[in-house]
């Protein structure tokens, strides 16, 4: 407006310039959008995969992997980096040009105007007015063609950042339920992997009395992990429900819910910080609960071993400590605070055979204390004192029952040296499971 009261000239050379300078912004981003977009998505894959590389070190060293992936990782951050740098080649293309515009209308306003103080259309002091309010009015607009990389990567961000909130959403304010007593049940559950349509457990209605021991026993890739995730809520459920003493796992508060809850996953992970913040889950420290939920899972003497004892720091995932000290240190974490249910994803995966005696007593006591413990594995024996049995294949619950009845069908009516030693053929564990699938079918 300014420029149009000195001299319409002024004012249509200001929109011309501001509008072309405009367009350039807008070819901005038009030529870097897509090329950013990539290189970022090809920079977070170069890091995840750099992260996955650090908390595997020790196989892929072991096992020659580490140039493979090494070099897997390079060609996509070369990636990323190509993508990066042709963006910012286009961006700083279209800013010089960008300057160059501007410098060249000023230019042009000072020549229009001294045409016009000629003329004596305008005076001298216009001519100069003129050209600063020209250079004001486009250093905006080139001051957002110059940061326009940045404001993309910020946009791009935030709809990130969006996307994951609206993703979780707002947990709504729940009622503090009771101190649940260990009844689990499941109606027609239906469970997929978070981020996959594909379902893994089809139609799985069972009830796990409270105070009970239940094995969960089937081949591989049954499902056994993923029934246990959606119980504690690890996984959402596509369809059916879980419930805890009669209420959906959706009307408990998860935080609070946790407190009751114990857990020991297939793939243990301990944390950054002490053995004894992990026993106590990072919460307020008891010391005596500590150390007394220690002895019940048989590691309070293998604590003690360490060289600073329950002080021991520990690095994340577990660092310094053997498979199976890892495995008996969550074994009392999931203890820890007397849980209604526990439950315990093959517990004895990295258990010596001294490991496996504590195990069976640490149930045993969970057992006398009336706690829901669950147990999967593949090693029938660890299930001898068990109250029920549930059997998986392809994802359906092929049998339940309770476990004398079960376990003799896949054990046999006699112990397996007898067989033995009368020159009977030893059945294999896997041939078990199928009689015993075959009888239930």
């Amino acid at each position: 407006m300014a420029c149009f009261i000195l001299h319409p000239w002024f004012g249509w050379m200001a929109l011309l310039g501001g509008g072309t300078l405009l367009g350039l912004t807008l070819l901005t981003d038009l030529t870097t959008r897509r090329p950013l977009d990539v290189a970022s998505q090809a920079a977070r894959e170069a890091g995840e995969q750099a992260r996955a590389t650090m908390r595997g070190g020790e196989v892929l060293r072991a096992m020659g992997m580490l140039g493979a992936l090494r070099s897997r990782w390079r060609r996509r951050h070369d990636e990323a980096i190509r993508l990066q740098a042709r963006a910012s080649d286009r961006a700083g293309l279209i800013t010089a040009a960008t300057k160059f515009t501007r410098m060249f209308l000023q230019t042009m306003v000072l020549g229009v105007g001294a045409y016009l103080a000629i003329h004596g259309e305008i005076s001298a002091g216009s001519m100069i007015a003129a050209s600063i309010i020209m250079g004001r009015t486009l250093a905006p607009i080139e001051a957002v063609v110059g940061h326009w990389k940045s404001f993309t990567a910020a946009r791009r961000s935030y709809a990130r950042l969006a996307d994951i909130v609206g993703r979780i959403g707002l947990e709504p304010q729940r009622v503090m339920l009771p101190r649940p007593r260990g009844l689990i049940e499941t109606e027609n559950l239906v469970v997929a992997a978070p981020g996959s349509p594909t379902a893994i457990l089809h139609d799985v209605s069972v009830r796990l009395e409270p105070g009970s021991v239940v094995g969960i026993i089937g081949p591989s890739a049954a499902g056994k992990s993923t029934l246990v995730r959606a119980i504690t809520g690890v996984w959402p459920i596509t369809s059916g429900a879980v419930r805890i003493d009669g209420a959906d796992l959706r009307h408990w508060d998860p935080q609070a819910l946790g407190r009751h809850l114990g857990y020991l996953p297939q793939d243990v992970e301990l944390f950054d910080g002490t053995v004894a913040q992990n026993i106590a889950r990072f919460d307020t420290q008891d010391d005596a609960a500590i150390v007394s939920v220690a002895q019940r899972a048989g590691c309070h003497d293998l604590i003690q071993a360490l060289p600073d004892g329950y002080n021991t720091r520990i690095g994340s995932g577990g660092h310094g400590l053997s498979g199976g000290q890892r495995q008996r240190i969550a074994l009392a974490r999931a203890m820890y605070g007397d849980p209604s249910l526990v439950v315990l994803d093959e517990p004895n995966a990295s258990l010596d055979q001294a490991g496996e005696a504590a195990l069976m007593r640490a149930v045993a006591d969970l057992r006398e204390r009336g706690t829901t413990v669950v147990i999967v594995t593949h090693k029938v024996s660890l299930l001898a004192g068990a109250d029920q049995i549930l059997m998986l294949e392809g994802g359906t619950l092929r049998a339940s029952g309770p476990a004398d009845q079960i376990l003799t069908q896949v054990s046999g009516p006699r112990p397996v040296p007898a067989l033995v030693a009368t020159g009977g053929r030893a059945m294999p564990e896997n041939e078990r499971l199928s009689e015993i699938q075959r009888s239930a079918g």
